[in-house]
């Protein structure tokens, strides 16, 4: 079997890979869906839960990395972290079963509305709920390059490597109490983020004026948000085991 021959072959075989790889057309766009709950969630609602949920309030949970993106040779502005933490945390809360979270991230909207209210009805609203603790941290570091590697070969024109990075995300949250203004309870979490990129090539002259080239491969990124978002339901989900074991709340049994 000569040399072209064999081209002819890896090129129909590669053909016939990317015939089965998805394309980005219409036909493929996957409807929008609601998030489900994360075992660790599951966990926490199939324990044993408080008798009354303890109110408490969030203010900002922010990224304090103060990082960007990473991209080669080009100037970026996009934050490597979501600035959406508070509103993750919120939820979370309310997943737990755990907590009463009252709305304080945007309180002055909250409070205009109440004057409203109160400005257009002849009986004025209830005041507002207090909370009992207050949850303070954020998102304190995004370490990027924390690990790579890969491994690769090539003869005769014909290759093919497999890289692959770890960065890392970590996350604090501390509990207040409001009374005293003592902080309570103070955990940390940190979640790796993955990516991998596997590819093939073909570089060869087949005659004098004739060259041959084909290459393929695919990546996959591990989503921020989604690491983000897990190292908090770890860090939370260590704040109660301990808030636990401390005697500061109890399930009801």
């Amino acid at each position: 079997m000569n040399i072209r021959t064999i081209i002819l072959l890896v090129l129909s075989v590669a053909m016939s890979g990317c015939a089965m790889m998805p394309k980005p057309t219409s036909l493929n766009i996957q409807p929008a869906e609601i998030d489900a709950p994360s075992s660790m969630m599951l966990t926490l609602k199939e324990s044993p839960l408080p008798k009354n949920r303890i109110p408490v309030s969030v203010y900002a949970f922010r990224d304090q990395t103060g990082q960007y993106k990473p991209q080669a040779n080009v100037s970026s502005f996009s934050t490597a972290v979501t600035q959406g933490a508070t509103s993750i945390l919120t939820q979370m809360l309310l997943e737990s079963g755990w907590f009463l979270p009252m709305e304080r991230e945007n309180l002055q909207n909250l409070l205009t509305e109440r004057k409203i209210h109160n400005s257009s009805k002849s009986s004025d609203l209830p005041p507002l709920r207090e909370a009992r603790l207050l949850l303070e941290g954020g998102i304190i570091s995004y370490d990027t390059n924390v690990s790579t590697g890969g491994i690769g070969a090539e003869y005769f024109g014909i290759g093919a490597s497999e890289l692959y990075r770890e960065d890392q995300v970590s996350v604090y949250i501390r509990a207040v109490d409001v009374y005293t203004g003592q902080v309570l309870l103070s955990v940390s979490a940190n979640k790796k983020v993955f990516s991998q990129e596997l590819r093939a090539g073909l570089f060869r002259y087949v005659s004098l004026n004739r060259l041959a080239e084909f290459e393929g491969g695919y990546s996959t990124n591990e989503p921020v948000q989604l690491s983000v978002k897990q190292a908090m339901e770890k860090a939370l989900f260590e704040l109660i085991e301990k808030g636990q074991e401390r005697g500061f709340w109890r399930a009801d049994s």
